[in-house]
Parts: C-alpha cells; structure tokens; sequence
C-alpha cells in the first residue's frame, strides 16, 4: 500500500468546541483580563506586572493581550515529569492523558468496615501506596489532609509520606512557601539532587486563585518561588457556575481561562520558560443543594473546552475526572466517573486529577473507589489506543485458512492476539451458574476483596539514610 504501519492507527477523538468557538473564547479571555482585570495586592507582583505594561491601579491590575499572548509563546510547550527513580513516565504535550487521584480529601472510608473518620497520618500511606500499586494511575497527589498532626506542618508530614510510598511523580498542595521550599528539598533528596531534579521533576505544585479574579498575597508567594525555582506550577482556579462564575457554561469557561492565564503572565514574568501548567475546576452550583458539585456532566463539558484552549495555546493542561458526589462506591459512583474518565481522555485533558478518591463532593477518599476507577481508567485506556488496521490485523490470510463454518481457537495468530483483549480484575463474565459455585459475590464484595489485596502493596524501601534524612528535615519544620 506505501504506507507505513502507523500512519493505520487512529486515536478516538472527542470535541466539545469547533475551532471559531475557541477564537471566540480567547479574545473573551483576553478581553477580561484587559476590561476587568484581577485583584491583586501582593506589591512585588503589582511592581512587576506594572512594570512590564500592565495597568495598575490600587489593587486592580488590567493585564493587555499582548502581554497575555507573550507570555504564552514563552512558556514551555512540553513538560516532562518522572519517578523518583528518574524515569521519565509523563510527557505533557498536545493532547496526550496521564491519570492521577485526588487532593486534600478530609475523611477517609475504611474499606475493610466501611466506617468513616477523619482521615489521618496512617492513612496516607495506605493511599499513597496503594496509588502506586494501580498501574491505571500514572502519577500521585496528596491525597488527603492529615487531621492528627500539627496543623503547621500537616502538609508536609503528608507530602513526606506520600514521596516515602509512592514512586509516581506528585502533585502537591501546601500553605506557603516554607513548605514549598521544604517539600522541594526532599524531591532534590529522592531524586538525587537539582540536576536530576530539572532533567526529569519529580514534583509539581498546585495552586489556586479565587474566583472570579482575586489572587491573595501566598498564592503569589508559591507562583513566584516556583517560577524561580523551576518547579513545574499548576494555576488552577475553581469558578463555580451561578455562584463563583456566571451561570453559562461559555462565561465560566472564558472566566476561568482568565484567572489561569493571568496567573501565568506572573510566572512568566519572574522566570521566562519556566514549566506552567493551565487550567481549571470547572463546575456548577446544584441549585437544589448549593453543592459544588464534582459529578456533574456540566463539569465534563466546560473541562473538554478548556482541554482544547489548553491545546490551542500549546500549554500543558491539567484536567479533572473520575469524582463523584456519592458516598458510597454505588452505581452513582461508578457511572460519573466512567463518564468524565472516557470524556477527559477523548478529548485530551493533560494530567486529569480526581480519578480515584474525590467522593461527597471532594470530601471523601475511598480505597475501594481508588480501585473501582482504577478500572475504569485502564478501560479508559485499551479504548484510546483505538484499532490498529494493517495486513497482519485485517487477518486476511487466517480468514482464508480457516474458512467458513471453522474456528480460530487453535491458530496461532490467536495465540499471538488474545492477549492484546482487556481482561479486568474486579468485573466478571461467567455464566450464572458457575459464578454461583464460586460464591455469588456482588461487584462491592469483590471490589472489598480486590481493595483489601491491593493494600498489601509497597514500593521498594529507601535506604536507612534518605529515612534519616528525611527524619531530620522534618524535626527543623516550622
């Protein structure tokens, strides 16, 4: 045929906005940020952003599009994030997927009594272990807030734990930018050193402006610490449709691009080239509850957008899947998160966080919904690869052999094959009667037992001297 093999494999596809609609969007964003502006009352950044052309006036800064643009052709198309071992395992570019749990959940659900308590120290090592166990999830998050410890170090103790069992690069949340710092100088640990470190980071921090449109004087701090320091940064705003946003999904979309790029204009800024990654928590107020709701399909389709402005910008992305606002690992539970995960994916959302653990509305982490999503996500995954179509696939020669009225069991292109089919752990297949002789056992019974087997996991050890280390750093914490 002169062509070669690969140019027969087609990725599924998804779009959720035509490419005269993203215009649309980019000269409304420009124009928020040019009309309206952001608050701001941190001086340094007032300075600098003044400085560079922007309009200040008190605590209002109007950005230009020009600055807005420039600032987006100077920040790194791609980024690279790998294990602490330096493995290089996630490549944030056009409009690939990796998947990744959730964030600063506050109680946890024992999968072994189905009790709910505040989540606390032991528990994130249970998560942070477990996330690495699940091949379906490519990198970590400080899964939840440690309700146990001193509240000034709490996010560190977390990030710590999480960096001891979990190998996956880690998005992390903290307070200031001690922390920051702190949390920065243990990935240098693990990784062996700033070299390493800005070959292959191994950590990204995650920060947030308030909407619509205000930035507080720490969030600043962290954007500009990373910008110098060549952490990857995540500025990811959480505009609330009819509460924080306006109630069209358009106006919330072209907010929250907003409040990202404009968080990215600072970044850039203080450090042209350093790593950024845009987007946005795109969601509505339920009407009915005022819930800021995490299972919502409005979530989905203002996400998809900003996954494509995000590839239209040639910006790394960082998306949202796989929550929901039930409580329990229910049929709620599993339908929302399979539906953000094959939408996110399908389009082509970056890093899309949230697709283990965020239950009741961010509230929540569940092993057991870990382990549940964990299989969608592979599922998710054996889809995109789409259909190879070449010679040896369409099979033509074996449809010939065999012929009509045969069979394929014994031939050995199936042998070569099969294997290629997705298997799951947790869903069964068999006929009624032979899954009654082996115990009956409903989708949560088997997802309780596959939960609890999983939870035996751990990575390998560190060395007595990083633990050492690592225990010394955290006695200097303040």
């Amino acid at each position: 045929m002169g062509m070669h093999t690969d140019e027969l494999y087609f990725k599924p596809r998804l779009q959720v906005i035509n490419t005269e609609q993203i215009q649309q969007i980019h000269m409304a964003t420009l124009e928020v940020l040019e009309r309206t502006g952001i608050k701001l009352t941190h001086p340094k950044a007032r300075m600098l952003l003044a400085d560079a052309g922007a309009r200040v006036d008190k605590d209002r800064v109007r950005i230009p599009s020009w600055m807005v643009e420039d600032a987006i052709q100077k920040a790194p198309k791609r980024i690279v994030l790998g294990k602490r071992t330096g493995e290089r395992t996630v490549t944030l570019e056009r409009d690939k997927s990796y998947f990744g749990p959730s964030l600063d959940c506050i109680d946890y659900m024992d999968p072994a009594t189905h009790n709910r308590t505040r989540f606390e120290s032991r528990h994130v090592e249970v998560t942070a272990a477990l996330c690495d166990a699940l091949p379906g999830f490519d990198w970590c998050m400080t899964i939840g807030m440690a309700d146990d410890v001193p509240a000034d170090i709490a996010d560190r103790i977390v990030a710590r734990s999480t960096l001891q069992f979990c190998e996956k690069p880690l998005v992390f949340c903290c307070k200031d930018t001690n922390s920051v710092n702190d949390i920065y100088e243990m990935a240098l640990l693990l990784c062996g050193g700033k070299e390493n470190f800005e070959k292959t980071p191994t950590i990204v921090h995650y920060s947030e402006p308030i909407s619509p449109l205000v930035y507080y004087d720490p969030a600043v701090d962290k954007i500009l610490f990373c910008a110098q320091k060549g952490i990857p940064l995540i500025n990811f705003p959480a505009p609330q449709a009819c509460g924080s946003s306006p109630a069209t999904f358009a106006g919330t979309i072209v907010q929250g691009s907003a409040e990202s790029l404009s968080g990215l204009v600072m970044h850039q800024l203080a450090n042209p080239g350093a790593p950024f990654i845009y987007g946005a928590f795109t969601t509505i107020m339920d009407m009915r509850t005022s819930i800021f709701s995490y299972g919502a399909n409005e979530l989905s389709l203002m996400t998809g957008a900003l996954a494509q402005m995000a590839q239209h910008y040639q910006l790394p992305f960082f998306g949202t899947a796989g929550a929901t606002d039930a409580k329990f690992c229910d049929a709620q539970a599993g339908a929302e998160a399979a539906f953000q995960c094959l939408s996110a994916a399908a389009i082509g959302s970056g890093l899309i966080h949230d697709c283990s653990s965020w239950m009741d509305h961010g509230n929540l982490v569940s092993p057991e919904f870990m382990v549940l999503v964990n299989d969608i996500v592979t599922s998710v995954k054996h889809y995109m690869e789409g259909i190879p179509v070449t010679r040896e696939t369409m099979a033509l020669d074996i449809i010939d052999k065999v012929g009509p009225g045969g069979h394929y069991l014994q031939e050995k292109h199936t042998m070569d094959h099969f294997r290629k089919i997705k298997y799951s752990e947790l869903f069964e297949r068999q006929v009624h009667d032979n899954w009654k002789s082996q115990g009956a056992m409903t989708l949560e019974q088997r997802l309780q037992k596959l939960t609890l087997e999983k939870m035996n996991h751990r990575p390998k050890v560190l060395p007595e001297k990083i633990i050492k280390e690592l225990d010394r750093m955290q006695t200097a914490w303040k």
